[in-house]
Formats: structure tokens, C-alpha cells, sequence
């Protein structure tokens, strides 16, 4: 996909993020090189130059913008952050509060806005979510409700009932029959990715900037009649574990179990992208004829757009019938990025 400077500039002036990774501008008066996201002061169009990598960027002698950061990764979890999560995960019962934070040297408005931004909802939102996770799992292990309430950090029975009803929808004491979905943020080159997991297995993997993720989300809480709350089961851990593999050129099959509910035809769909080898690219009319349905392209184009599982059910390696990069909610950069990856590991 060959991009000419004016389109580039325009992206840079947008701030289109569908162009990251795409490609990044150097300002010949400040010699510096940016992200085409980048929030600083816009340069005159003469002033400005492109580089497919970092890497051309520094070799032509600028240096990387300290507002955009062009050299972290996509997305990146600032350390803090990370600490703060895996102490939740740690002990769900804990309560951060936001005199814990100033103590501890954070400012409670920047974490509640990362938060927000990359988990849809505040820190401490985010905290009840883990503890009521937390008693969910015990109440379903066996535990008394009473028992899983207040190991879990709940100060009131009562409390917890109340907060359990609004989010699971039934008492907890009448929730065996539901199920939770965990979902959880995981940095990619790509940019961060949510992950879902039943207790059968992943359900779905797709870019936190995808527009039409909120449908997904939904379906999918329709489809298996369950909750999402933040939270990792062992599906997830070894999902974390292939897709770094994977990343890193040395995995080319995943082994991680999948619970992907949806039509027979999407199925079947699913079933036929699987089977498309590693570094490999077909048509959709190939991908229609491996299914001896020839005439079915528009169908099988569409049951691969409701695909919710990216890279492991690998709608990716799907080109048009003229070989172009079409149809990925991912976006087509990273559509390009995957097949590119996966023919240098070859």
C-alpha cells in the first residue's frame, strides 16, 4: 500500500490514528521525528519529511519527539499503571483509594483518565469490578456467599448484594447459572488489544480502537448469556504466552483453546481461515471454494468481518480477488503489517 507525502501530511494534520505504524514525519527545523498522531504544534508541509521506521529516522539524524514518544510501544502501559494492576490482581480485596495514590507519589486524576481511556471505565470502577470477579469465582467454586463477600473486600452483605444484582443481574445466591467473561488489556506491536475468555476458552481478541467493538462485546455477552468483568483465567495466561511467541517469529499455530459462538455458517467460515497456512494469502473466492460454495464470496467476506478473534483465527490472510488489501477491522495498516511479518519470518 504505497501512500504519497501529501496523503501522509494530511494523516499527520488529521491525527489519524489509522496510520500508525505506518509511517512517521521528521521536522527539518527541530530535527525531530514524530508519530503521525503526534499532538505537537503542526509543521509547514515544506518543513517536513517520511520515514517508514524509526530506525530511517534516526539514521538520517533526528531524534524521537518527547511528546509522542514514536519509540515506545504502540499503546504502552506506563509502569505505574502496571504496578497498580498487578496488586489488584494479586489481592482483589484491596482498596487504592485515592489518598493511597498521593501517598505513593500518583496524581488520582491522571490514573482515573488512563483508566478511562483504556479500560472504558475509572480506577476505582475498575477495582469493584476485580472484587466482585473475585466473589463471583468463590460463590461458583462452592463458597457461602457470606464468606466470598468479605474476603473479597466487601464491608456489608447487604452492600454486596446490591452491587451484585445491578451488574450479574440476578442475587448472588440465584447465580449459578450465570457465567463470566474475563476481559483484559494486552499490549501488542500493533497497538493494545482486549482479550475475552470464557471458562471454555477465548472469545474474543481484537484492537481496543476498533469501531464497531462495543457490538462486539455485546453480542457477545448475548451469546453466552454471561457478564464481562476485568479479570485473566488460565486461557488467557497462555493466550499472553503464544501471541509474545507469535510476535517474536517463533510461533506459527496457536494451541490456545477458543469459544467462538456464532452461526454454523460463520463456523464454518472460521473453521476454513484456520486452515490458511502461516505466511500464506488467499482470495475470498478461494476461501469460497475451499467451502465448495464458489458463489458465496460476499457471504464468507462478511462472516470473516464478524470474526471476533484476530491473528488466532486469521481473517488476515484474506486479499481481494485483484490481491488488495480489503475488509479488516483492525485496519488495513495492520492488515498489511501481519501479512508483511508473517512472509519475513518465512
Amino acid at each position: 500500500m504505497t501512500l504519497s507525502e501529501n496523503r501522509m501530511y494530511k494523516a499527520l494534520m488529521e491525527r489519524d490514528p489509522s496510520f500508525e505504524g505506518i509511517f512517521y514525519i521528521a521536522v527539518k527545523t527541530t530535527g525531530i521525528f514524530c508519530r503521525p498522531t503526534c499532538a505537537a504544534r503542526k509543521p509547514k508541509r515544506k518543513n517536513v519529511e517520511f520515514f517508514n521506521s524509526c530506525r530511517d529516522a534516526i539514521v538520517h539524524g533526528y531524534r524521537p519527539c518527547k511528546i509522542c514518544s514514536p519509540l515506545d510501544k504502540l499503546g504502552e502501559t506506563p509502569d505505574y499503571i502496571k504496578n497498580l494492576i498487578s496488586e489488584i490482581n494479586q489481592n482483589p480485596s484491596v482498596k487504592i483509594k485515592d489518598f493511597n495514590l498521593r501517598s505513593r507519589g500518583y496524581e488520582p486524576n491522571k490514573i482515573r483518565r488512563w483508566f478511562k481511556k483504556n479500560h472504558n471505565m475509572t480506577f476505582h470502577t475498575y477495582q469493584r469490578m476485580m472484587r466482585l470477579n473475585n466473589a463471583f469465582n468463590k460463590i461458583q467454586s462452592g463458597e457461602n456467599v457470606t464468606g466470598a463477600a468479605f474476603d473479597s473486600g466487601y464491608d456489608s452483605l447487604s452492600g454486596f448484594n446490591t452491587s451484585f444484582r445491578s451488574i450479574v443481574g440476578n442475587s448472588p445466591v440465584k447465580s449459578k447459572s450465570k457465567h463470566i467473561i474475563n476481559i483484559t488489556r494486552i499490549e501488542t506491536p500493533l497497538g493494545p488489544m482486549y482479550a475475552c475468555a470464557s471458562v471454555k476458552g477465548i472469545c474474543m481478541l481484537d484492537f481496543t480502537d476498533r469501531r464497531m467493538l462495543e457490538t462486539e462485546l455485546k453480542e457477545l455477552s448475548k451469546y453466552l448469556d454471561a457478564v464481562i468483568l476485568p479479570g485473566e483465567n488460565n486461557h488467557i495466561k497462555l493466550l499472553k504466552k503464544e501471541l509474545n511467541e507469535y510476535f517474536d517469529g517463533k510461533r506459527r499455530n496457536f494451541t490456545v483453546t477458543l469459544d467462538a459462538p456464532g452461526t454454523k455458517f460463520q463456523q464454518l467460515v472460521w473453521k476454513a481461515l484456520k486452515k490458511i497456512p502461516y505466511g500464506k494469502n488467499i482470495s475470498y473466492k478461494d476461501e469460497a471454494i475451499s467451502l465448495n460454495n464458489p458463489k458465496a464470496v460476499r457471504a464468507v467476506a462478511n462472516a470473516n468481518g464478524h470474526n471476533r478473534i484476530s491473528i488466532i483465527i486469521p481473517c488476515h490472510r484474506v486479499l481481494g480477488n485483484d490481491g488488495s488489501l480489503t475488509g479488516y477491522g483492525g485496519g488495513l495498516w495492520r492488515k498489511k503489517w501481519l501479512i508483511d511479518f508473517e512472509k519475513k519470518c518465512l
